[in-house]
């Protein structure tokens, strides 16, 4: 009976470890745009994915590969797509970092529970209740009211394409979650992520060489620091946000909704935005602040009613 409880919170603290990591993701890209290094957004991408998809390839092939050459084809075509859904979202949440704020490009990427409800509704029939919808609405406002507060700033211009930029990768990366909760009911999460990472690696591969910024994941442009910052922050990009980060959300599809761990990451943000304080002086107005609280009040009202559908 001591145990019920604990066990019952693993996939929360899994959850939450995952978004606090994950929001260190935005200020290594920022890192790695900006000069001396200038790396392409598509480089970044496609180095994030490549090295996970290399780190995860001898454990997949130890652990892994009887599943997945015992899974049924329409079943790996749904990872395939998962992770091709994977590599827009990364093509273009990581571009739209070039054009407006941290705070605003990750509020708007995480949009994505009005997606997921939406979609979660038709397809696996998880209809949400009313206090999850709440939930949802707050945290919507909240990204909202970020991204407006941006936009009125006097690069409004530039903040609008990586808002559009942004917002492309919240409703693609709502197909990766979905497809990913569906298709995890059949199959381990290693077997899931090995699947999806790879060729969302090979999809951005595709996308660097022939937009000709592969070179750059090899010879960074910066010349004016130690030839392994570029690489060690890649590498970072790929261990932290993506290895734990992601794959502690896809090990919590497992376990709690869609719809709900969608909401969840929209603590990401607030993470992000804090870093991007320190780190890079971005201050907050006073309408991205009450963005920010509409958002924790969304998060604790879904986390809420997640707990009570569970017991």
């Amino acid at each position: 009976m001591s145990n019920k409880p604990r066990s019952s919170l693993l996939p929360y603290l899994v959850l939450l470890t995952g978004v606090v990591v994950a929001s260190s993701a935005a200020i290594m890209v920022r890192l790695l745009q900006a000069e001396p290094i200038g790396m392409p957004s598509v480089a970044i991408a496609a180095g994030r994915l490549g090295l996970a998809a290399l780190i995860l390839l001898p454990i997949g092939l130890v652990r892994a590969r009887h599943e997945v050459w015992a899974l049924p084809w329409g079943d790996r075509i749904r990872g395939i797509v998962s992770g091709m859904f994977l590599a827009v979202h990364f093509a273009s949440w990581i571009a739209s970092l070039e054009y407006t704020s941290v705070a605003s490009s990750v509020a708007l990427v995480s949009t994505n529970p009005l997606w997921v409800a939406l979609a979660s509704a038709i397809w696996l029939r998880e209809r949400p209740g009313m206090p999850t919808l709440v939930g949802i609405a707050l945290t919507i406002g909240g990204s909202l009211l970020i991204a407006i507060s941006d936009s009125d700033g006097s690069s409004g211009a530039q903040a609008n394409i990586g808002n559009m930029l942004a917002l492309v990768g919240a409703v693609t990366v709502s197909g990766y979650f979905l497809i990913g909760r569906e298709l995890q009911r059949r199959v381990s999460t290693l077997t899931y992520i090995w699947i999806v990472y790879t060729s969302a690696a090979l999809t951005l591969l595709g996308a660097a060489w022939i937009s000709g910024a592969t070179v750059q994941l090899v010879l960074p442009a910066g010349s004016s620091l130690p030839p392994l910052t570029p690489v060690l922050l890649v590498l970072a990009l790929a261990v932290g946000p993506q290895l734990l980060g992601h794959t502690a959300f896809n090990w919590s599809l497992r376990h709690l909704s869609a719809t709900f761990i969608a909401v969840a990451l929209l603590g990401e943000p607030i993470g992000s935005a804090l870093l991007a304080l320190a780190l890079f002086g971005e201050g907050f107005e006073e309408l991205q602040l009450a963005g920010f609280v509409l958002l924790l009040i969304g998060i604790a009202v879904a986390a809420f009613t997640e707990r009570g559908n569970q017991h």
